[in-house]
């Protein structure tokens, strides 16, 4: 007697223990009764009926992510690739919808984002699909909360995390990069040249002004000069004319000593003959004296009366 109560005891403690079960948090399960639905129960401790009611699923109340890739076409013909995630949840009022209406809603997601990012990048050449990522993002969520929110789920936020267009795009792109770049880069080195020629050639122009201008200083001191050695040999009795041979004679021998004394001269061809200076004295005073014989006729000639 006391061998056949030991079954039913033992079937009795598993039976008792069979009608407790635990929740987690952000979880709820699903109880049905002879499989009709019974009660959804929250995170905690319960308990059910033995053999009449089960646990028919349990639902996720956490946020999940769905990464669906897309590709489509653009307005310009190019083909890419476009990366979209989507991040829902099931709504806590709406468990029982969840679990019902839908078998995959994963399924049900990813044809809703196709639906939409195939109809709007189409619209779209591909440099605005890359600036108008987000619009892109917000017509896939707005699209999705009015269809699932119907099913119990609520879309949290959506992304485009990646455009990638076609290898041999993304190739030409680069190139076009580059090439813009280098142009940038060649204007700035020809604006850079230009400045350097602009600058040397104010440095050149006002370096030949300040020579020119030491230049006349040079003559014009030279030429007080010779006008004091002229008026100092006048008052001794020799005339303009001799004087300036003088002068030029003496400036010629000067000429000879400092060449003589540079170690690294260039070659200079000069009449260095005992009476070199004697024919250069005589030919300046000739050439003077012509000259003013020149001047003396010019002013004898009347000017003819215009008719």
């Amino acid at each position: 007697m006391n061998f056949f109560l030991i079954p039913v005891i033992l079937f009795g403690l598993v039976i008792l223990a069979s009608s407790f079960f635990i929740v987690k948090q952000q979880t709820a399960a699903i109880i049905e009764r002879f499989g009709k639905f019974h009660s959804i129960r929250q995170s905690g401790l319960h308990m059910k009926i033995p053999l009449i009611d089960r646990i028919a699923g349990r639902v996720s109340l956490k946020i999940t992510q769905l990464d669906v890739i897309v590709e489509t076409k653009t307005k310009d013909d190019v083909f890419v690739r476009l990366k979209i995630s989507v991040q829902y949840k099931v709504i806590k009022d709406k468990v029982y919808d969840a679990f019902y209406k839908l078998d995959y809603p994963h399924d049900q997601i990813t044809s809703y984002v196709f639906d939409v990012v195939r109809a709007e990048v189409p619209k779209m050449i591909l440099d605005d699909v890359f600036l108008k990522k987000d619009d892109i993002a917000i017509a896939v969520k707005r699209e999705l909360n009015e269809a699932m929110m119907d099913y119990g789920y609520d879309i949290i936020k959506t992304l485009v995390t990646d455009i990638d267009p076609d290898a041999q795009v993304k190739e030409a792109m680069n190139r076009i990069n580059a090439s813009e770049r280098e142009k940038i880069a060649a204007q700035f080195e020809g604006d850079a040249a230009r400045i350097l020629i602009v600058e040397k050639a104010k440095a050149e122009a006002e370096s030949k002004r300040l020579q020119g201008q030491g230049i006349a200083d040079q003559r014009r001191e030279i030429a007080r000069g010779l006008e004091e050695s002229v008026e100092v040999l006048n008052k001794v009795g020799i005339n303009s004319q001799e004087a300036s041979a003088l002068i030029v004679v003496t400036q010629h021998y000067d000429t000879l000593q400092s060449i003589g004394q540079e170690t690294n001269s260039n070659l200079i061809l000069l009449p260095n003959s005992p009476q070199a200076g004697s024919q250069m004295l005589n030919d300046m005073v000739a050439s003077f004296t012509a000259s003013n014989q020149i001047g003396e006729a010019m002013k004898k000639q009347k000017p003819k009366k215009l008719e």
